[in-house]
């Protein structure tokens, strides 16, 4: 099993190659992110490797089944904006997103997911441990990468690692009494998802010896696109296909993760909004005692169709559009272009 070719991928997942890469300029441009990406799996599959057969197989399974390689992406695009992808953008960015496939082994043992990318998840395999053990030899990894790359390198693992963990304990625990859940939820998301786009998006304005001017504003776009992509994530929860996402409709809430059109019905006060997240409640609470998942298909259709839904949709573009501002300091060209569109791509997943 190996992972399927980049370009396909960012055709495939995002739209980028009709939507992000637009123009000669820009076509270009994919060009050169494509031959990126390619280097990306090379360094991936090399650093991957592991002695041991277990540790071996184990920390190679995520990667094996594919992936979006946004991070990756991200990163070579915005090298663009300096020397373009050196050996220094390709080691970061694999660094990157060997973090951020040892964060999903970590959340598939939290969430007990059974799938992820459509093979059943690492912990349903080879249990808990192991899962948990592959996902910090993987940070491990991503950290040695770093530390060939200098003291800058290791403070940006550093911090974007610190950052993970915060947001995966602030979830766990949710909110403090009095705390507003929306605005709790939303700095998770900028913790667990939108702090490692952002560390991409700047990675490669530093590993290509990018302007310093520019790398700020890189951190504040990605994380904002981080955070509508997330945003974006839930809706489709509600609505996903199993055959292309290996999960069912509302796995998360199944799982008694609370999601934004969740929270957002939770602040609705008509009769109907507190019936229905009275009954999601109860459903949740039954699975937890061992019900079937199933019995959360109506409810689930229900809140998919909900005007908090449709908030959710409209916070998500919200959080683009802000992503698309911080781009101001960037010269106008085929990076800027693309980056623009990438942040609109994220909101139209969901069209």
């Amino acid at each position: 099993m190996t992972p399927s070719a980049p370009g396909s991928r960012i055709a495939g997942k995002l739209g980028l190659k009709d939507r992000i890469f637009a123009g000669p300029r820009s076509r270009r441009l994919l060009a050169t992110v494509e031959a990126g990406l390619e280097q990306v799996d090379a360094a991936l599959a090399s650093e991957l490797r592991v002695t041991d057969a277990l540790a071996d197989s184990a920390s190679r399974y995520l990667y094996e089944a594919g992936g979006k390689r946004v991070r990756p992406m991200l990163a070579i695009l915005t090298a663009q904006l300096g020397e373009g992808t050196t050996p220094a953008v390709i080691e970061g960015a694999a660094a990157l997103e060997m973090t951020h496939l040892g964060s999903l082994y970590h959340d598939d043992v939290m969430d007990d997911a059974d799938k992820r990318r459509g093979v059943p998840s690492a912990h349903a395999v080879w249990g808990n441990n192991v899962a948990i053990l592959t996902g910090d030899l993987l940070f491990s990894r991503a950290s040695q990468i770093m530390a060939r790359r200098g003291e800058q390198a290791i403070q940006l693992q550093a911090d974007t690692f610190e950052r993970l963990v915060l947001g995966q304990m602030h979830e766990t625990l949710g909110p403090g009494e009095g705390a507003d859940p929306v605005a709790f939820y939303l700095q998770v998301l900028s913790d667990k998802t939108g702090s490692l786009i952002a560390a991409a998006a700047q990675a490669g304005v530093i590993f290509s010896n990018g302007p310093v001017e520019l790398e700020r504003p890189m951190v504040v776009f990605g994380e904002k696109a981080g955070v509508a992509f997330q945003l974006l994530d839930d809706v489709i929860d509600l609505s996903s296909d199993p055959d292309e996402t290996g999960k069912v409709p509302g796995t998360d809430l199944r799982a008694g993760v609370p999601t934004m059109p969740y929270l957002l019905l939770g602040q609705r006060t008509d009769e109907a909004s507190i019936a229905l997240r009275t009954t999601i409640d109860d459903g949740v609470a039954r699975i937890a005692d061992g019900a079937d998942p199933s019995i959360l298909d109506a409810p689930l259709a229900q809140l998919r169709e909900h005007e908090a839904t449709q908030a959710t949709l409209d916070l998500a573009n919200a959080w683009s559009r802000e992503a698309i501002d911080a781009l101001a300091p960037v010269p106008d060209g085929p990076v800027k272009e693309a980056l623009t569109r990438f942040a609109q791509a994220v909101a139209d997943r969901s069209s």
